[in-house]
This record gives structure tokens, C-alpha cells and sequence, in this order.
């Protein structure tokens, strides 16, 4: 065959030969070969001595085209692609790699895994990411900033409701704390941050998009204007309530670690809710717990400054009465109170003002002067009573009399030539 009289090399190789051919000629002492290749003189003896015996075929490593003594059995191979198409077919190789190990015991690195599924045409090749460039420095403590935004996708695969994954991220550290909702809107924002407050305390900001929920569409008048009247939605006025300061981002680009967040979560968390089984909201946000921590155990970071700025609220503290949506009403004389397409009969008040608290829970607060106030709801609009005097209803018109003009013929009254009264 041709390929036996054909030697194979790489350029390194080449330029070595042509050195070590220089040492066996005298060209060149074989200290200088040595520094020229960056190699001892030892070595240098050694390649002189291969070179001498085989030829140029010397300088090529004895264990090239030979199996490694390392490689893993055909059986592990075999049964590792088997298990792959059959129960984790659309994995990358570094989870399928956690997978095996985690659940079927077989050990293997990503790069072996990656490296199978190439051959058999199960994965392929993926453009490398442009070098990354921080254009915004991490803030130096935890708790600092926090990125919150909301994920619209399809979390159960068509195994129940389409949900809405509320995700915290820490600027600093990538800590993560996220729950599963139906949508994306006021209540659940407050509630997702009521739980990231209990469990971590209150962060010094939040960095946010421009969402309703978010931020109010409502837009400013020249008078407002000039009056520096500002208006927040019901979680922005919540949030600043609570003394966190609230940064809107320009564009889906400047939360980025978020944004990076919703990508590997969509990828691994749906993944791993598939393994178990998960239907339910209930049962994703019970998963959701217990993955998460050893998520942040895994791709936390440690921050520029030890420090926790978070804000640790005491036990008595009852963050009901900012995270709800609060709205201002007129009384009624008859003291009654209209709200969301429904009336609220109230207790005797001589305030003329009342503020309605809507709670995360889904009760209903009526507070005048700072006191509480009992109310009832109407299940249907009271009928307006018809009270009659003289036999004539208020609400209508009188009855002209028989003598009325508008009773007469008009050529009786009307100037027409025809009529005997206008000749």
C-alpha cells in the first residue's frame, strides 16, 4: 500500500526533525537543539539516538494509531447510547453526563459522552459563543441587587397548565430563588418577592424590565409634568414603600444574568421535571425548593465583599400591608363603596375617604382614619324604588290634559290657510 511508504506528520514534528537531523550532521550542538526546542539535552539524546536507528519514522511518539489503555469497554459504549436514545434523547452532553452518573452509576466525562454522540450522529457541533465582555462590573455584596423577571414557556411539556416562572438572581453571588405561577402580574410578582424576602430579607434594589406589572404604561400630562407628579404601578409603589429602589432596564441586554438564568433553567429544569413525573403547579414548586438549593450550592459565586446587605425584617413584621394593591375610594351617603364592579355596604363612618387594601391571599381590607372597617357585599345592585304622590310617578313625565294643544287638531290651532280662524 502507498500509506505504508507515506510518514504522517505534524509541522512541530517536522521542524524537531529537522533539528535533530541537524544535531547528528554537527551542524549544531545539541545543547542549542535543546533550548531551540524548549526541551532538556537529555531529551534531545534520546530523539539523536531513535532517529539513528529508525529513520525519520524515529521522530513520530511510539503510541500514535494505537488504542489507548484507558479507553472504556464497547459493552459501556453500547449500553451508554442505548440509555441516551431511549431516555434522555434531546440532553446535552455535560446534564446526560450528570444523568448517567447520578441515576444509571456509569461514569463517564462530558467530553467522552460528546464525543460518542458525534460518532453515532446524535449531537451535533455547536458555533462557539463570542468572547464574552462584562460591559457592568457584579455588585460587590450579596443582596446588593436583585434581577427579577418573568418566564413565559411551556414547564411541564404538555403534562399540565402552561406556567409562569417568577425568577430572583443576585447581581453579586447568582444565588437564585424562583416559584412557579398561572401569569405574569401583580400578584404574583408581590408574592414571589414576599418568599424571597422571608428567605433572604430585603434587598437594597431590584433590577427589572419595563413590564405593566412593573412599571406604569400611564402617561404624563404637561401639568403632571410640571407638577413632578410621577406614577408607579401598585408592585413599584409597593417596593419603594419597603425603601427598595427599583431600576428599570433599558433593554433585555442589560439583565443579562437573568436572562441567562431562563436559558439553563429551560433546558435543565424541564428536563429533570420530566424524569420525575411533575403534572401539578403544586408539585413544580414543591421540586422547585429542593432543586434550587443544590442549583445555588453548585453555581454560586463568591462575591467581591463578604458582606450581606440584605435587610432582616423582624418576626412581627406584616408585609401584607405593603405588598397588596391599595386603592382610594368615595363614600357614599348611604355609605356604600364601589370597587371592581361590585358595592361594599359599610359600617356607620363620618369619613368621607376609605382605602382598600387588596391582599396576596385574596381578602379585602376597607381602612378609614386607620381603623378597619366592617363591611358587606352586595351580591346583586338594590332596585331603585318608584314612590308615587298624586297618582304621577317622579320618574316620569306628566300627562297633558284632554284640553292640552297637543291633544287639538292642528287646524284648529296651527296658522294654516286652510283654517277659518287664519282668513
Amino acid at each position: 500500500m502507498a500509506g505504508r511508504d507515506m510518514i504522517v506528520m505534524s509541522l512541530s514534528e517536522v521542524k524537531r526533525l529537522k533539528l535533530i537531523q541537524s544535531a547528528i550532521d554537527r551542524h549544531m550542538t545539541q545543547k542549542t537543539a535543546a533550548s531551540m526546542m524548549g526541551i532538556s539535552e537529555r531529551q534531545v539524546r534520546r530523539l539523536v539516538k531513535v532517529v539513528r536507528e529508525k529513520g525519520d519514522r524515529g521522530i513520530i511518539h511510539g503510541s500514535r494509531g494505537r488504542p489507548s489503555n484507558h479507553r472504556f469497554p464497547d459493552k459501556i459504549k453500547e449500553k451508554t447510547i442505548s440509555l441516551y436514545k431511549r431516555r434522555y434523547p434531546d440532553f446535552g452532553p455535560t446534564l446526560a453526563t450528570e444523568k448517567l452518573l447520578e441515576i444509571e452509576g456509569i461514569h463517564l466525562s462530558d467530553e467522552t459522552l460528546r464525543k460518542w454522540l458525534l460518532e453515532a450522529g446524535l449531537w451535533k457541533k455547536r458555533r462557539k459563543r463570542s468572547i464574552y465582555r462584562q460591559w457592568r462590573p457584579r455588585r460587590a455584596c450579596f443582596g446588593q441587587m436583585v434581577q427579577l423577571d418573568g418566564s413565559h414557556h411551556d414547564w411541564l411539556e404538555s403534562r399540565g397548565p402552561r406556567l409562569v416562572l417568577m425568577a430572583y438572581i443576585d447581581d453579586a453571588t447568582n444565588t437564585t430563588y424562583a416559584r412557579f405561577y398561572d401569569y405574569e402580574g401583580t400578584m404574583p410578582a408581590m408574592d414571589s418577592f414576599k418568599g424571597y424576602v422571608k428567605m433572604y430579607g430585603l434587598p437594597i434594589s431590584v433590577y427589572l424590565d419595563r413590564h405593566t406589572t412593573y412599571k406604569s404604561s400611564k402617561k404624563l400630562t404637561p401639568w403632571d409634568e410640571a407638577d413632578d407628579i410621577e406614577f408607579l404601578s401598585q408592585f413599584e409603589r409597593a417596593l419603594k414603600e419597603l425603601g427598595v429602589e427599583v431600576i428599570h432596564a433599558q433593554s433585555p441586554q442589560a439583565k443579562g444574568r437573568v436572562e441567562r438564568l431562563f436559558g439553563v433553567l429551560q433546558d435543565r429544569l424541564v428536563k429533570e421535571m420530566r424524569l420525575q413525573g411533575i403534572k401539578t403547579k403544586d408539585e413544580a414548586n414543591a421540586f422547585l425548593k429542593t432543586y434550587l438549593s443544590g442549583y445555588n450550592k453548585r453555581f454560586r459565586v463568591c462575591p467581591a465583599n463578604d458582606t450581606d446587605a440584605h435587610i432582616k425584617l423582624p418576626g412581627n413584621f406584616n408585609l401584607d400591608k405593603y405588598l397588596c394593591i391599595k386603592a382610594q375610594r368615595t363614600i357614599r351617603k348611604d355609605n356604600v363603596v364601589a370597587y371592581n364592579k361590585r358595592l361594599y355596604q359599610l359600617d356607620e363612618s363620618d369619613s368621607k375617604k376609605v382605602c382598600i387594601e387588596e391582599r396576596i391571599d385574596g381578602s379585602l381590607l376597607m381602612i378609614s382614619k386607620g381603623i378597619t372597617l366592617n363591611y358587606k357585599v352586595f351580591t346583586e345592585r338594590p332596585k331603585q324604588t318608584v314612590v308615587k304622590t298624586d297618582q304621577r310617578q317622579y320618574n316620569r313625565p306628566a300627562k297633558p290634559s284632554n284640553d292640552h294643544p297637543w291633544k287639538k287638531k292642528w287646524k284648529n290651532w296651527y296658522p294654516h290657510p286652510q283654517n277659518e280662524a287664519y282668513r
